[in-house]
């Protein structure tokens, strides 16, 4: 049976089933993205949204997303395209935009101060494919590729893609396997492992969304931001870290908003190891 080599969970799929990312197949013996083009989102937005600080301030780019994602966050803001169960309902609802078209409606765009492409919403490396097609295709016109990811992808995906994307946000949700393992049904060290290839590769920032009594001591943040500080100066790159505050949704509406006064807390922990710090949601 055909295995999928995009994340951790190596699922071995199928003819015509899926795998646990709700959006991977199997083809005539092929593992193959069956949510290639298909769209549930498309907006032209501030470059800040993604969030990105320092990379092209003021610009706007369109931003498109799919349904599916390889993680089970019960904290998901994005949860009725990821893996809720209407985020399986939008297989018969998002409608297919070929790369070409794509990259037209970028270029459209470039009056209206958009400088290129996001790939955003869902997790877009399930769909990994159609982010190399489209940003490959976006570069020869001299537009700019922006990924917002989990980072829960091989090395092979990462090289797929690299040469395309200029930037990325990564969520960085924890700097615990246990939180990744538990939390999350996520793979810690495929994340670290992903980050470093990427630090190498482009432009990247990375958000952690705080959650009260999960991932907000003191301790953890300085452990996160210390590994932060160590890429920045073996690739000598400056890193910026997003600290964001939690607000209950999904699955996880028993837990208080994060008080602002924590986010500004460790933001000041995250700054004894970085520079760039922002606090977000507050």
């Amino acid at each position: 049976m055909p295995v999928c080599d995009v994340c951790f969970r190596h699922c071995k799929i199928e003819e015509n089933s899926t795998g646990f990312c709700g959006a991977r197949t199997c083809r005539d013996g092929k593992i193959i993205p069956d949510n290639y083009g298909k769209l549930t989102s498309i907006a032209l937005d501030p470059i800040e949204k993604k969030p990105l600080k320092m990379f092209r301030p003021g610009a706007k780019i369109l931003s498109i997303g799919s349904y599916g994602c390889n993680l089970r966050c019960p904290f998901c803001q994005n949860s009725t395209i990821s893996w809720s169960q209407k985020a399986f309902e939008y297989k018969n609802k998002s409608e297919y935009y070929s790369p070409e078209e794509i990259v037209k409606t970028a270029m459209n765009l470039r009056d209206h101060g958009n400088i290129g492409i996001a790939f955003t919403y869902n997790e877009p490396l399930i769909s990994y494919e159609f982010v190399r097609d489209c940003a490959k295709l976006s570069k020869e016109c001299g537009m700019e590729h922006v990924l917002v990811t989990n980072g829960s992808a091989t090395k092979k995906v990462l090289d797929e893609i690299a040469p395309y994307i200029d930037a990325m946000n990564i969520d960085l949700k924890s700097f615990s396997e246990k939180f990744y393992k538990d939390f999350l049904g996520g793979d810690f060290q495929m994340v670290k492992d992903f980050i470093e290839g990427a630090v190498k590769a482009c432009h990247v920032e990375f958000t952690t969304l705080i959650i009260p009594g999960e991932n907000d001591s003191e301790g953890e943040m300085r452990k996160l931001s210390a590994w932060i500080s160590g890429l920045e100066n073996q690739y000598d790159k400056k890193i910026p870290l997003h600290i964001t505050r939690f607000f209950p949704s999904f699955k996880l509406t028993d837990k208080e908003p994060t008080e602002i006064s924590t986010i500004m807390n460790l933001v000041k922990t995250a700054k004894e190891n970085l520079e760039f710090v922002f606090p977000g949601n507050v």
